[in-house]
């Protein structure tokens, strides 16, 4: 670091947008997208809980992913509102180190528990003999050790890799929260192991997480297809439609920012994007999986019938 430079000690978050009145009307859609988000996992977590047909593995899986996306939400959104009102965010270097750290925790765990939910599937269309076996409680167990313990090692990989440089300089973040690119840009970094490690870390998980979903996917299909009633057929592949619409829009999005070249799209496409798989989905899955599963759409009705009883 040079003498003449001061090291930086917080950061400013510049945000979505400078223009007073868009900051009002964004702030107001966002608070209304964070509360759906909370409301609807939590409904997810809570019904779940608390009836006991749901009691399986795959409903399980579905309450550990509402769990994360709460996580993940809640990692990057309340800085944005904040962001909205308030005319200078800052937020202190380990402040944003923790909001890195957790943000990639929650990301890389929902990757796992989405592929998890592939090999449910699989085994349960294509195995349902053995189904109670290879998903026993402490085969569950094991897959969210893995899962979330996966979520961590990233975490470390990205957070330990910006933790050893230092800043000193600009300390305005082009974005609306401390995502890894924009604060490796802020930094002094020397050498190639800032960029190489935790893209091959991100890229890993990517690659492995991706190809456990389209084997499982594939062996689904080709199960499905020897099926001969139509509604045997449909009635197999129906429990995969929720977990594949949720699938599509989480990868689509993330291999759009991660593996798309950086030269070919810019920082507002970037933010949009980011936008998009940090706040938008998180809201999305649980709307997925209750309006196109039978199975909670009709637990729901239960639980709500019950309540009108009640009241």
């Amino acid at each position: 670091m040079s003498d003449n430079c001061t090291a930086v000690t917080e950061f400013i978050i510049l945000g979505l947008t400078d223009d007073p009145t868009l900051r009002v009307i964004l702030f107001v859609m966002f608070l209304c997208v964070y509360a759906v988000t909370l409301l609807g996992n939590l409904s997810i977590i809570t019904l779940i809980r608390n009836s006991s047909q749901l009691h399986t593995p795959m409903y399980l899986f579905l309450s550990h992913l509402a769990f994360v996306d709460i996580g993940y939400s809640s990692s990057v959104t309340p800085l944005m509102l904040i962001n909205f009102i308030v005319e200078k965010t800052s937020i202190p270097l380990g402040g944003c180190m923790a909001q890195l750290f957790f943000g990639a925790i929650f990301g890389t765990s929902e990757c796992f528990l989405l592929a998890v939910m592939a090999y449910d599937r699989y085994v349960a269309i294509c195995n349902p003999l053995l189904y109670s076996t290879h998903m026993s409680a402490r085969a569950c167990t094991l897959l969210f050790f893995i899962s979330y313990l996966g979520g961590c090692i990233n975490s470390w990989i990205s957070t330990g890799c910006l933790w050893n440089l230092s800043f000193c300089g600009s300390n305005r973040i082009n974005h609306f929260f401390c995502d890894y690119s924009p604060l490796l840009k802020l930094s002094n970094y020397q050498g190639d192991l800032a960029e190489i490690l935790p893209a091959a870390s991100a890229g890993s998980v990517l690659i492995i997480t991706v190809l456990i979903i389209i084997i499982s996917y594939i062996y689904i299909l080709s199960s499905v297809v020897k099926i001969r009633s139509t509604e045997g057929r449909s009635k197999a592949f129906s429990t995969c439609t929720s977990h594949l619409t949720a699938v599509i829009l989480f990868y689509g999005t993330l291999t759009f920012i991660y593996m798309m070249p950086k030269s070919s799209y810019s920082t507002d496409e970037n933010k949009v994007v980011s936008l998009f798989y940090t706040v938008m989905i998180p809201m999305l899955n649980p709307l997925i999986y209750s309006l196109r599963n039978n199975e909670v759409k009709g637990e729901l009705k239960k639980l709500m019938s019950r309540k009108h009883l009640f009241s």
